[in-house]
């Protein structure tokens, strides 16, 4: 009898965890060798073999969408891994203060995970598991690797998918010739994109729009990525969609 019930413990504690991080692995292993890509008619993320026309490497990619989306939705990124223990802390302690989570702590890695691997349901169990994939898939990948896959598979307006369909969208041109502005209205869309590109619509930047990417661009030079002259000419320079 003590025998069984060592076996079964032994199962529970070490067989079932170690096959669960077994299937995770073979589950990102695919991004070795494919693509993601957001399928329009299925409305969902698929993987291909060959590259996307719209897939951008990350050394295609401008510098100035690369750092507005990371500054706008990870300051942290290149310095956790796959999870901001330090922002999750101060997410949970405003929820126990105020009674209810009023905002996430997901890292890029853990949004690129959610899209390519997990559902949406709202659930601690979803989470846990986003969280060890995305632990993982750090472990697994570099992060240009991993932040490469996200800038080109994250939802930026009504069925755009990627920087590079966005900024042709918006702007009418491709992601290597945006301006730090530019790209900061690109990355505060992520949110809500298709609420929040009112602006496009509009063909002029909503007063809520103008002071995200104003505060944006406050973030960027605290980032040391621009410097205070840099901050000034872009608050000043007009944007232009493309109409």
């Amino acid at each position: 009898m003590k025998i069984k019930i060592a076996l079964f413990t032994f199962i529970i504690i070490i067989l079932i965890p170690v096959g669960f991080v077994f299937y995770i692995q073979q589950d990102i292993k695919i991004m070795r060798s494919h693509y993601p890509y957001f399928n329009l008619k299925t409305k969902q993320y698929e993987w291909l073999e060959q590259k996307p026309e719209e897939y951008k490497n990350l050394k295609e990619v401008s510098s100035n969408i690369k750092w507005a989306i990371v500054i706008s939705e990870d300051w942290a990124y290149f310095d956790h891994n796959g999870i901001d223990f330090n922002q999750l802390k101060i997410v949970l302690d405003e929820g126990l203060e105020e009674g209810k989570i009023t905002r996430g702590a997901s890292t890029i890695t853990q949004q690129l995970v959610k899209n390519l691997f997990l559902s949406d349901e709202r659930t601690i169990t979803r989470k846990l598991i986003e969280m060890l994939y995305a632990f993982i898939l750090e472990k697994t990948y570099s992060k240009d690797f991993i932040l490469e896959r996200y800038l080109n598979i994250i939802e930026l307006g009504n069925d755009i998918y990627g920087v590079e369909k966005a900024s042709l969208h918006y702007f009418g041109k491709q992601s290597k010739d945006l301006n730090l502005k530019e790209a900061c209205f690109i990355a505060v869309l992520l949110p809500s994109p298709i609420r929040y590109s009112q602006s496009y619509r509009d063909n002029e930047l909503t007063e809520f729009m103008q002071t995200q990417i104003d505060e944006l661009l406050v973030k960027l030079r605290q980032a040391k990525i621009i410097n205070r002259h840099d901050q000034l000419i872009m608050e000043l320079t007009p944007i232009y969609f493309n109409h």
